[in-house]
């Protein structure tokens, strides 16, 4: 590998996912989600960041929640992974999410003020699988020997057929080291148009991947985008910092919802394009992810040893909780959720769009969460719920403790499983051992941590005549939350 040293990785943690639906929700998105080889994709884009060897520190851009997945999913890749050197992590979080430009200009003036005037930024979406280390490892060289000659430099895949899922860049006057200048960049074609676009051999997929100088992007932004620059500017000067970590200003809620490709790339006479021939899955749809699964004779493909198949063909099955039966039928797309089902024509996944859009104005919950929710310090899972009653299973890891809260109109029974709780409850502080339990009367003050080395699992049975999960009062929280409305944290 040729000389790395001022190449800063970026990986911008934040996409939903939504064509993933209802697998992929908007609080444990596509990068987070299990593959069937047990790792996420945004470990595997760690993976693949340490394979580079980069001396700079891997910055990932994203907010306060997707912050403790990420740093959770990073420290699994690491306990999983000892023996292999992984870059030092920074984080810079976003008071709201708003697209690939500003993200990518605070973290150009992040590198310029941690690295030095010349650092390169290699800039990676989180939820993108590319098996080939090796071949990705040569195509950044490539990219970042353009990128130190002046070029705003995107990876442009090298299509296998026509896709109407992905944007395509169409490569113009050859240059020095094997990329091209771009000649345009192109929306998401309809298929007779992707069909024109693969048979030319001038088009690539637009892999959403850059490499370019920091102080050649906020040039770029200034002139071309000044608005979403000058908001960066104000946000980084906003920047509060607690150790590795950067929570930027509340400016950048202001910052125009862009792209780089159309706030940036599509502008500069600068912008080139590396081919590379890797494959490369984004895990847009689910007929993407269909493809990480072996297939039967059938050409079926299951996720879920209950799954029964007769008589069927052209399937992909995602059941992992019960028993599927398909029985006489062909080209499905089956998608079984502890609260969601969805069943549609495979080539339709693209489409899976429409439902969320829709879900969007009937039943945003079951946009956000799943039955198990993910937070800082562990998980819950509602068991069931009705009038007046709700039951949930709790874990809290090692060492981790929720918020100091109250409920207005909930009380709540905590029964210890497994481990060993300390709670605390008014003025009161104890131990609950495993067998045990404890009751927190609505109005008052309570906190729950697990002081323990092992996963501390209880069943929790809130009663009252309102439970919704606005019912908290935060006094003080570790995470940062104090004040906050959100569920059981």
């Amino acid at each position: 590998m040729t000389e790395q040293r001022s190449i800063v990785p970026v990986v911008l943690s934040g996409g939903t996912g939504s064509r993933l639906w209802p697998l992929s929700r908007s609080s444990h998105p596509k990068p987070f989600i299990p593959l069937p080889d047990g790792e996420t994709l945004i470990q595997k884009t760690l993976k693949r960041v340490a394979a580079l060897h980069s001396s700079s520190p891997l910055l990932t851009v994203t907010n306060r929640d997707y912050y403790f997945l990420t740093r959770d999913a990073y420290s699994d890749c690491l306990a999983a992974d000892s023996e292999q050197s992984m870059p030092n992590m920074h984080y810079l979080l976003e008071s709201q999410a708003r697209n690939t430009a500003p993200a990518m200009a605070v973290a150009a003036l992040w590198a310029q003020q941690e690295i030095g005037p010349d650092a390169v930024l290699l800039v990676l979406p989180s939820d993108h699988l590319i098996p080939d280390a090796t071949a990705f490892t040569e195509a950044v060289d490539r990219a970042a020997a353009m990128a130190a000659d002046g070029f705003l430099v995107t990876f442009g895949i090298t299509p296998t057929k026509p896709e109407t899922g992905f944007g395509y860049i169409r490569a113009g006057e050859p240059l020095a080291g094997g990329g091209y200048r771009v000649a345009r960049f192109v929306e998401k074609p309809d298929a007779l148009t992707a069909e024109r676009y693969v048979a030319s051999g001038e088009y690539y997929w637009n892999s959403g991947m850059f490499c370019m100088r920091a102080e050649d992007l906020l040039r770029g932004l200034g002139q071309h985008a000044p608005e979403i620059h000058d908001n960066a500017l104000v946000s980084w000067q906003q920047a509060k910092r607690n150790g590795d970590t950067w929570e930027l200003g509340s400016a950048f809620a202001l910052a125009p919802d862009l792209s780089i490709d159309y706030a940036l790339m599509e502008h500069s006479e600068e912008t080139a394009v590396i081919p590379v021939s890797f494959h490369w899955n984004d895990l847009g749809a689910w007929r993407s992810y269909g493809e990480l699964l072996d297939c039967d004779g059938d050409n079926n493909r299951i996720i879920g040893g209950d799954t029964i198949i007769e008589d069927s063909s052209g399937c992909i099955v995602y059941s992992p909780h019960r028993l599927t039966a398909l029985l006489g039928v062909q080209d499905l797309l089956v998608v079984d959720t502890p609260d969601a089902l969805l069943i549609a024509r495979k080539e339709r996944d693209q489409d899976v769009k429409r439902i969320v859009s829709r879900l969007k104005k009937q039943s945003k919950h079951l946009l956000e969460t799943h039955v198990t929710v993910h937070r800082p310090w562990g998980s819950y899972t509602v068991l069931e719920e009705g009038h007046h009653f709700k039951i949930k299973r709790i874990v809290v890891k090692p060492g981790e403790r929720l918020s100091l809260q109250m409920h207005h109109h909930r009380s709540e029974h905590w029964i210890v499983v497994s481990g060993t709780a300390e709670v605390t409850v008014g003025k009161e502080n104890r131990l609950i051992m495993t067998n045990e339990s404890t009751f927190i009367p609505a109005g008052t003050t309570h906190r729950l941590s697990n002081p323990g080395v092992i996963d501390l699992v209880l069943i929790e049975v809130q009663s009252g005549a309102y439970l919704g999960e606005d019912d908290i009062v935060r006094f003080e929280d570790v995470y940062g939350r104090a004040g906050a409305a959100e569920p059981v944290a």
